[in-house]
C-alpha cells in the first residue's frame, strides 16, 4: 500500500496566503487548504491544530515579510525621506497582499492573533524614525500616529472609501509631508 502524501507547515501556510489573498478570509478552511495541498483535512491537524493557527501562521508570515521590507528600507539621511520610503513600502505590501495585510490589524481571537515580538519586529523601522522625528521621548506616540494614519488611509483606499474624486496617489503623498511636518521636532 503506498504511502499517503505528506505535506509542510511550510506548504500549508503558503497555499492558506494564496487562498486568503485570491478569495478572503472567509474562503481559508482547514478543508481549502487540504484540497490544495492534496492531503485530506484531518491531515492537516498534525501541522496546525486548527483554523486560528491556520489564521496566526499566516498573519504571522505577512508580517515577516513585511518586517523584511521594511527593515530593507534605508534608514539613513533625511527622516523626511526615510518616512516616505516606510510609507510607500507599506501601502504598496498592502496593495499586494490586502487579506493578509489586513489580518495584521484585526482583533482576532487570542489562538489566531500573532507573536507580539514579531508585530515588535516589524514595528522597529517605523519606532526608530518616529524617535528621530519628534524625540526619543515621543516616539512610540509619533510611531502609532503615523501607524494609524498609514493604515486608516489605505484601509479607506482598499475599500474603494475615497468617493469625492482628485488624485489618490497625491493625496497620500500630501498626507505623509504633512506627518512629517507635524512630526518634526
Amino acid at each position: 500500500m503506498p504511502t499517503p502524501r505528506r505535506t509542510s507547515q511550510e506548504e500549508i501556510v503558503t497555499v492558506a496566503r494564496d487562498i486568503l489573498e485570491r478569495h478572503g478570509p472567509a474562503h481559508l478552511t482547514m478543508q481549502a487548504v487540504a484540497e490544495r495541498v492534496g492531503v485530506r483535512a484531518p491531515s492537516l491537524y498534525k501541522r496546525v491544530r486548527n483554523r486560528d493557527d491556520l489564521l496566526r501562521l499566516a498573519t504571522e508570515a505577512t508580517i515577516r515579510d513585511l518586517s523584511e521590507e521594511l527593515h530593507a528600507i534605508d534608514a539613513t539621511g533625511d527622516p523626511r525621506r526615510v518616512l516616505g520610503d516606510l510609507a510607500r513600502t507599506i501601502r504598496a505590501f498592502a496593495h499586494a497582499r490586502p487579506h493578509g495585510y489586513h489580518l495584521v490589524f484585526t482583533n482576532a481571537s487570542a489562538a489566531a492573533r500573532p507573536d507580539p515580538a514579531l508585530l515588535a519586529e516589524a514595528a522597529a523601522p517605523v519606532l526608530n524614525l518616529a524617535a528621530v522625528l519628534a524625540g526619543p521621548e515621543h516616539a512610540l506616540e509619533a510611531a502609532r500616529t503615523i501607524t494609524a494614519w498609514t493604515h486608516g488611509f489605505i484601509s479607506m483606499e482598499l475599500a474603494g472609501a475615497f468617493n469625492l474624486g482628485g488624485d489618490v496617489e497625491s493625496a497620500y503623498e500630501f498626507g505623509v509631508d504633512r506627518l512629517a511636518d507635524a512630526l518634526a521636532r
